[in-house]
């Protein structure tokens, strides 16, 4: 085998057949020809593309690996890493956009020609696009640097060929980064694009920590005009930057973001290496808009030796508040009336360390909204972030007399307790935009209980300068009005009298014991084809028409689908398929230990299957879904078929029991199932409506809605 040649994984041979993990473990227990390894570890051996590709073909596996899978596992596969194998092919990719002829005459001759003559031709357009290699972050590649990538290069160019040169890119370091998710700290797109909107139109656009570029590269996306959410809002200007400029302590980060940023527009493209703190790249720089994710909680951001640096034009920086430096960075680079958005720590609002910069911010008018998001939008995902809207004074300008606070944690809640895969960011957009563009306009906005209200600066100066939404904003009624109280008593009152009589009648005692029955497992009633077993958690999502997804909490709380799919990985990657769930099927968490299951009603037909979620679909003809969701409920049936870890209990579908019994006894079984569903769905309505009477009933006499 060449020494170049491209391996491949159990999971990338899986990736390519369109199977799961565990049928690429049992070819390799069943067929004696199946490839041997050639590298890797004993527990994750890797195994030659090319060997695995005629394997897969010579068994009808497989017609053709497709290309864009090809050229990743050759990716992924460089010797000199997967990172040096993306900056290569970021600058083939502009080679063969920009100069495509150039490209042309270079392929036409052996590799090993192509990696003598490719340094040339790629200095001429990385020069061009990037500037001068002596200020530049991406290097021109040598020849033994690209001897090895010749193969990949060509690939990419065809790939480049079938999807365009950057939608073919931002696939494979999609891919990268969502292979490695610890190794970068991402900003989202649902937030990137607020960001960007919040900003504005802007011809100059400057990010000082760019990362891996999601903030520039969605500030300069025409796609970013019209928001979802923007109700009644005007569409973004469809204005383009014509100078992007960025700067990146990690020199691989620098240089795969000036790629992608060259590959994505026609803007000028300034990218420069170094922390931007302690060796400003862009002394001079005036932006129209700047955009930043920086770092947080540094201690070692450069207190000692930047003590009189010009920047801190509103206060020296305390050690412990290294994000108000970064906040004073970008006011120093902003050009008159500028504005800057920055992800903050929740801390940075209300740390008394950072009061008197805080205090000068506000008194200046530098500082115009701080915006709560919730709890999953970005990394730390366990923490609710803020969002810092600012502003660089014009000469002689009044300072504004209102601040602007906004919490969209109402959205968290809305959507089934926030989290990750739960945040509906259309309606953390709108409310956010409703709130931001009127006061933008006016320097006042009507005021939303609980979500949005503009504060007088003067009220928000005092010992602390606390500028937390939450503490500022008057805090809607749990329950509502009186009436609506008066409203939820009476579905309380209907509730419990029809919990009374969905009540179960006494249990009678068996006439014989359950080991009369002869027992089967779902594992032998799927391999008998009598129900189907899929799992949860894949999919992504195709556009503004995808499902909901069901998840592990909406099955254990009995609720509406409240998940929602992911978006695909890197631009260019198409939407994967999600198991959608039918009238019928049984649905079973399989983390946690504790016995649940749900048979999907019409309701809940057509959502999406979540993580850690297993789904049984029994045929009609052979099994009762009430039968069988019932009898997967019984303790001892789940604890016999449980597995238990150091943090956790899992349970194995397929050794759970149920008895062999005739369609028309499963159907008297299932009668009674349903029965019982239908009581505990009437029990938890209950203690829903029951809390919410309680704590409307607190909030409206201690707000004085409500009489005493």
């Amino acid at each position: 085998m060449p020494d170049n040649a491209a391996e491949v994984t159990a999971a990338g041979i899986a990736r390519l057949a369109g199977v799961g993990r565990a049928a690429v473990s049992n070819w390799r227990r069943r067929h004696a020809d199946f490839p041997k390894p050639v590298g890797g570890t004993e527990t994750s051996p890797s195994f030659a593309l090319a060997d695995v590709e005629g394997w897969l073909r010579g068994q009808g596996k497989l017609a053709e690996v497709p290309l864009r899978e090809r050229v990743w596992q050759q990716l992924s596969a460089h010797p000199a890493g997967a990172v040096t194998a993306l900056a290569h092919v970021g600058c083939a990719l502009l080679l063969v956009r920009d100069r495509p002829t150039a490209w042309l005459e270079l392929t036409a001759v052996s590799d090993e020609r192509m990696a003598v003559m490719l340094p040339t031709a790629l200095e001429a357009v990385l020069t061009t696009r990037l500037g001068p290699s002596a200020a530049r972050a991406v290097p021109t590649p040598g020849t033994p640097d690209l001897i090895h990538s010749v193969p990949l290069l060509r690939g990419a160019a065809e790939l480049a060929a079938e999807r365009g040169a950057h939608q073919a890119y931002e696939f494979l370091i999609g891919r990268h980064l969502d292979a490695n998710p610890r190794q970068y700290t991402l900003t989202p797109p649902g937030p990137a694009a607020l960001m960007a909107a919040i900003a504005g139109p802007a011809t100059t656009l400057f990010d000082p920590a760019c990362g891996t570029g999601a903030l520039l590269r969605a500030g300069g996306r025409p796609d970013q005009a019209g928001l979802p959410g923007q109700s009644g809002q005007p569409g973004q200007s469809c204005v383009q930057p014509t100078a992007v400029y960025a700067q990146e302590a990690d020199p691989d980060l620098a240089a795969l973001t000036a790629l992608r940023l060259a590959l994505q527009s026609a803007a000028d493209v300034h990218v420069r290496i170094g922390d931007s703190l302690r060796a400003d790249a862009f002394p001079q720089l005036a932006a129209d808009a700047v955009l930043c994710h920086p770092p947080f909680n540094e201690r070692n951001w450069g207190h000692e030796e930047l003590a009189y640096d010009p920047r801190w034009e509103y206060g020296f920086p305390a050690r412990t508040e290294s994000e108000l430096a970064w906040v004073q960075h970008a006011l120093a680079r902003l050009r008159p009336g500028g504005a800057a958005v920055l992800l903050m720590p929740p801390a940075a609002a209300s740390r008394r360390s950072g009061r008197r910069i805080r205090a000068d911010l506000l008194r200046r008018g530098a500082l115009r909204a701080v915006v709560a998001l919730p709890a999953g939008a970005a990394p730390p995902y366990g923490i609710p972030l803020h969002l810092w809207v600012l502003r660089r004074p014009e000469a002689a300008e009044r300072p504004a007399p209102e601040l602007l606070l906004v919490d969209t944690a109402e959205q968290a809640g809305a959507a089934g307790g926030g989290g990750r895969d739960r945040l509906d960011w259309a309606a953390v957009q709108g409310t956010v935009l409703d709130a931001w563009v009127p006061f933008d306009r006016d320097g006042t906005v009507t005021e939303r209980p609980g979500v949005s209200r503009s504060v007088p600066v003067i009220a928000l100066l005092d010992d602390d300068v606390d500028l937390a939404p939450a503490r500022h904003l008057p805090p809607p009624a749990a329950g509502g009005s009186a009436a609506e109280l008066a409203d939820v008593r009476e579905r309380l009152t209907d509730t419990l009298r029809r919990t009374g009589e969905l009540t179960p009648p006494p249990a009678e005692p068996a006439a014989a014991v359950p080991g009369r029955w002869t027992g089967t497992t779902v594992g032998e009633l799927a391999r008998a084809g009598a129900l189907e077993l899929r799992s949860g958690g894949t999919g992504t999502s195709s556009g503004p028409g995808a499902p909901p997804v069901l998840t592990e909490h909406d099955v254990l709380a009995g609720t509406a689908p409240s998940g929602s799919l992911p978006e695909p990985s890197g631009t260019g990657e198409e939407p994967v398929e999600p198991v959608l769930v039918q009238l019928g099927d049984v649905v079973v968490p399989v983390l946690g230990g504790g016995s649940a299951a749900r048979v999907i009603d019409a309701a809940t037909a057509g959502a999406a299957l979540g993580r850690n979620l297993q789904l049984l679909r029994p045929d009609p003809a052979a099994l009762d879904p009430w039968f069988l969701a019932g009898f997967l409920r019984g303790t001892a049936n789940n604890r016999q078929a449980s597995s238990y870890a150091s943090t956790a209990t899992r349970l194995d579908v397929r050794r759970l029991q149920l008895p062999r019994l005739p369609l028309a006894d499963q159907r008297r079984y299932g009668d009674r199932f349903r029965a019982l569903a239908s009581f505990e769905d009437s029990l938890r309505l209950a203690g829903r409506l029951g809390e919410q009477l309680v704590q409307g009933l607190y909030d409206g006499l201690t707000d004085g809605t409500v009489e005493a």
